[in-house]
């Protein structure tokens, strides 16, 4: 019997959409509260706040985005989004004020939120569902490539050209993917009677889905700590004399995940995902270890590759296995539920751990953060490995 197509030219037009709004996220992420400090003198709070803004609106966005988004149209919804991360990346260069920079950001941010949400939901209608785990994977290298190519160019472009020219980058990265939401063809989503009939009900169970937030938990707690990579390493790794190892570690991330995607998803696919998430955590887990007792060139490289065997892995594992286990009519809500707590792990876990590594030291706070990746292991054992974690066929409803 042959395979269902997967490789077809919304597929290829998805990822190039995926790559350059994910590249908008990493551009600033990384910038923005340096920015807060040189252009308004921002306390570090403030500086802080500058760049979890754009989470702020992005975990605002998703839980409206994810009831309302086939009401909408899952294309229209890209095309306005985009329009508007243009127009906000431009504004960023006539904020005069710290206020207006915040709002900016905030506005930023909920169109990210419903934009991303918008395309991870729509995405899933043009793979095929027996090929759901390696489509999201290849989908997910997108992502992974931001990951490595925006917090680096975060870091070059406003050293080499000042910050307008990263805004204008930004802007760039916008109208890419602007461009890319006019050529994408998605299938048109038929509304349930469920949800036709609930439109106007902003009940939680309306605007959340069971499924999503179980998974989601999972990474709520994992993305936590690949967020203190994200947000301390840099620190960490110049506090130990090897600055420049830290630029190498999401180089090296990048590259284990784009090797690891290439037949994660496929293996997810056909042996279960048991097989493929135990020792995706056990990954994560070894390169937490080793930034927390190797903090060397060698040891935060190798650490790079652990976590993007991990951390790099596991997300679009656990996002194709919230999928499958809704029915399409709720995809979106599950995917929107999903990425809720996600980007809460990745906004609020720095704060937490930030306010730890005084006590920790750095060392510490990474060994903390393999603790969390056990914790995480150990909650998707009882939220979906015991059950519906071995071999596919018959535990999932489409």
């Amino acid at each position: 019997m042959a395979r269902a197509q997967l490789w077809t030219k919304d597929f290829v037009v998805g990822i190039g959409l995926n790559l350059s709004m994910s590249m908008v996220f990493y551009l600033l992420m990384t910038s923005m509260a340096g920015y807060a400090v040189a252009r308004f003198s921002a306390g570090e709070a403030a500086a802080g706040f500058a760049s979890s803004s754009f989470v702020v609106g992005a975990v605002v966005a998703r839980v409206l985005t994810g009831k309302y988004l086939d009401f909408i149209g899952r294309r229209k919804l890209l095309i306005i989004t985009m329009a508007i991360s243009i127009l906000a990346s431009v504004a960023y260069i006539f904020a005069d004020t710290l206020v207006w920079l915040l709002a900016i950001r905030i506005i930023h941010g909920i169109a990210f939120g419903a934009g991303n949400t918008a395309i991870m939901t729509a995405i899933q209608s043009v793979i095929p569902s027996s090929r759901r785990g390696e489509g999201t994977g290849y989908f997910g290298t997108a992502t992974t490539l931001s990951t490595a190519l925006g917090p680096y160019l975060g870091v070059i472009l406003p050293r080499a050209y000042d910050f307008p020219m990263l805004f204008a980058a930004s802007a760039f990265m916008s109208l890419v993917a602007f461009i890319l939401c006019v050529i994408i063809k998605l299938p048109k989503q038929e509304l349930s009677d469920y949800q036709r009939s609930s439109k106007w009900n902003l009940k939680l169970s309306t605007l959340v889905d069971p499924a999503g937030l179980r998974i989601g938990s999972i990474m709520l707690v994992v993305g936590t700590a690949y967020a203190a990579a994200l947000v301390f390493l840099a620190g960490y790794a110049e506090d130990n004399g090897v600055a420049s190892a830290a630029s190498l570690f999401f180089v090296a991330f990048a590259v284990a995940s784009l090797i690891a995607r290439l037949f994660v998803g496929r293996l997810q696919d056909t042996l279960g995902d048991n097989f493929v998430i135990y020792p995706v955590f056990i990954f994560n887990l070894v390169g937490n270890i080793l930034l927390a007792m190797w903090p060397t060139m060698t040891g935060i490289i190798l650490a790079g590759v652990f976590v993007g065997l991990g951390f790099g892995s596991l997300m679009p594992c656990m996002q194709a296995i919230a999928v499958k286990s809704v029915p399409m009519s709720r995809v979106a809500v599950a995917t929107s539920s999903f990425f809720l707590l996600l980007d809460a792990g990745s906004g609020i876990g720095p704060i937490i751990l930030g306010a730890i590594m005084p006590l920790t030291g750095g060392s510490g706070m990474f060994m903390l953060c393999g603790g969390l990746v056990i914790l995480a292991m150990i909650l998707y054992y009882f939220v979906h490995g015991r059950r519906r974690g071995g071999r596919p066929g018959r535990e999932y409803l489409h």
